[in-house]
């Protein structure tokens, strides 16, 4: 299998579509930009610029580790994952 295969997958795409979808919901209902979210990281030790935020929120293609340490740093405690 080729080194890109499961990045250019159109399922992984779909469920990176899913992720960065989950994560700026998240940040709307609760009002939060790019810039708070950079400071509310700050807080537990993760340095993100609000530029490198809206980069890597916006191709979606970050890690289940950045976003669980984003959904944390904005406070959810309760996940719904629905089609």
């Amino acid at each position: 299998m080729p080194k890109n295969s499961f990045k250019d997958n159109p399922l992984t795409q779909e469920y990176e579509e899913k992720a960065k979808n989950l994560l700026k919901s998240e940040l709307k209902r609760r009002g939060i930009g790019y810039r708070e979210l950079s400071e509310k990281l700050a807080l537990i030790g993760l340095q993100e610029t609000e530029r490198n935020l809206a980069n890597k929120i916006s191709r979606g293609g970050f890690t289940a580790v950045f976003f669980i340490q984003c959904l944390e740093a904005i406070g959810v405690k309760e996940l719904s994952i629905k089609n």
